[in-house]
Formats: C-alpha cells, structure tokens, sequence
C-alpha cells in the first residue's frame, strides 16, 4: 500500500519513544497553579485598538498578573500613549503597570523628567531598554547629551526614585553583539546598575534558555531571568520579530503552520498548543515565573495560563 502524502513514513519515529509517549501522564496533569504571570502590551494607535487593548486587560486581570507592562515605540515613538496607557491601567484596573523607557533621541535631564513624571503617576516599575533606531536596521546613536546603555540608563532611573526595574536578556545573543560573553557581560552590568530582574526576548527552544540561565550563573547573574513567551498567531510576522532579535523559528514550528495561512482558528489552536508545551517544559525545569508578549490578545495567554493551572483569583474569592 502506497503510504498518503499526509502519513509520514513510519520509520521517521522511534518506536521506542512513540511507546513511552502512549503511556506517558499527560503534560498538564495536576499542575498547582503556583506560577507567576505577567503581560505586555503596546499602546494602541486608534479609538477602536484602544478598545481591543482594554478587553486585553479587563480578560487578564482576573489572573491577577504580578504587573502589566506596556511597550515604547521605535525612536520614543509612542511616548505620549505609553504614559496615558499605563496611567489607565494603574487607575482603571488597579494593576500594578510597567512602562518601557529607552535611551532613543532624549537627553539625561528629559528622560530623568519622564522617568519622575511616571513616579507622579504611581509608576513604580519601569522596563529600562537601549532601544532602537527609528529606521529599521539603523544603528543605536546616542543623543550627544543621553544615556549610550541600557546599563546608564538603568542607574539613572535610580537616582531619580527607587524604581523596579527590569531589563532584557536575549537568549540566542543581542544582534549587535560581538558574541554571546560580552551580551552575557552587557547583561551583568545592567543587573549591576541596579535592576531588579531580567525579561527574556522570545524563544522556541526551551533548552535555549536554559543553557541561557546556567551561563548567566556562571557569569555571576544572580537576579531572576523571567522567560519571555510570544505565542505565534501570524507567522509572517512571527519571522519578522525574530530576525529583528536574532531569535530562530525551528524548522518543525514552521512546518507545523504549513497551509494554516487561510485557517485562523486552526492556527490559534496551533499557536496555544506550541506556547503550552514550550512553557510546561521550563516549567519541568524550575521556571516559575512567565512573562507573556500578548500583541494586545488576551485569549492564547489566558488559555496557557490556564493549562499551567493558573486560574482566576477572583473565582477564588
């Protein structure tokens, strides 16, 4: 019998573990729950993503995320949204909210004063980040008068009130690194500096992070790593943050999307079930803490969450 172009070729399996797999307890069975979450957003450009942000948020807080975090736009492009979304945030929702802050295009003195607007607003956490260029793919310039690193900046805020402070960590290396030691060293220097944790960009690989974290260890990088999850609803776009970030779409991941272009039900299945995985096996390996880039959709990260056994603390009440 000829085998169907949809079957694959029964010896591409190792019988040995298709066996162990088809008596195995099932990967989300009886997890407690005992996770920490937390979701970023970016400010919306329009009345109507306003909305859509804002059921993001009201979907989410019943998980009762350690804090909420809400991105800046390329060359501080989206400063005047950032501050206005954050301030709702903490005053509507009553969330604890991050607000990112770069060192693009702002002296010390006018970042200082951003930075001391947000501590007037109940800001108490603050995403420090070199950032980027406003053109895509042009180098970092520091303003002649600014902050040149995530490092600087993150002291900076320091002396302006006694922010947490988070800052990012890139697991397959920073592109403008010279190689993953000194983006290791970069990332001790902020930690350094004064930072509370680091945030990870997105990855597909758990053994990526935790090579990641064991080499941070070993660097003297005593802070948390909390693990970055991106759940992939669109794929194109998916390769385009990750050749932004140097991160790498396994082979298998992208097979697994073949043909979904024109399914987008079928592909959000897909999507969760890939994060779910992904985060059930960091969990194997003692992560604890899950730090979700929701591209303003709550339902694939509530429905990760859920499958990790985080369930809705006002059910709870």
């Amino acid at each position: 019998m000829t085998a169907s172009p949809n079957t694959a070729p029964a010896n591409d399996l190792d019988p040995a573990h298709e066996e162990r797999t088809a008596h195995d307890t099932p990967l989300f069975s009886g997890l407690p729950g005992d996770i920490g979450v937390s979701f970023e957003f970016f400010p919306p450009k329009s009345q109507k993503m306003e909305e859509k942000l804002w059921e993001a948020v009201q979907e989410l807080a019943p998980l009762g995320p350690d804090f909420v975090s809400v991105t800046y736009g390329a060359g501080g492009s989206t400063r005047e949204r950032t501050h206005k979304t954050v301030a709702r945030i903490i005053s509507e929702a009553g969330i604890p909210a991050a607000a990112h802050l770069t060192c693009v295009d702002a002296s010390r003195a006018e970042t200082q004063a951003i930075a001391e607007q947000y501590w007037e607003a109940g800001v108490r956490h603050i995403v420090a980040l070199r950032g980027d260029a406003g053109e895509p793919g042009a180098p970092f310039t520091p303003h002649a008068d600014g902050y040149a690193s995530a490092a600087e900046l993150v002291a900076g805020l320091k002396e302006v009130a006694d922010f947490e402070i988070s800052v990012a960590a890139y697991p397959e290396t920073h592109p403008d690194a010279d190689c993953p030691q000194s983006d290791l060293d970069n990332l001790k220097r902020k930690i350094d500096a004064g930072a509370t944790r680091a945030i990870s960009q997105f990855f597909f690989n758990h053994e990526t992070f935790f090579d990641f974290r064991d080499k941070a260890a070993a660097c003297g990088i005593d802070a948390p790593i909390v693990p970055g999850i991106l759940p992939v609803t669109n794929v194109a776009q998916a390769r385009k943050f990750a050749g932004q970030c140097g991160a790498e779409i396994p082979a298998w991941m992208d097979g697994l999307f073949d043909g979904l272009d024109e399914r987008p039900a079928a592909r959000q299945l897909v999507a969760a079930t890939i994060a779910a995985e992904l985060c059930r096996r960091l969990y194997a390996g003692g992560v604890r803490q899950f730090h979700f880039y929701t591209l303003n959709r709550a339902d694939l990260a509530y429905a990760i969450c859920h499958m990790l056994g985080r369930r809705s603390q006002e059910a709870a009440r």
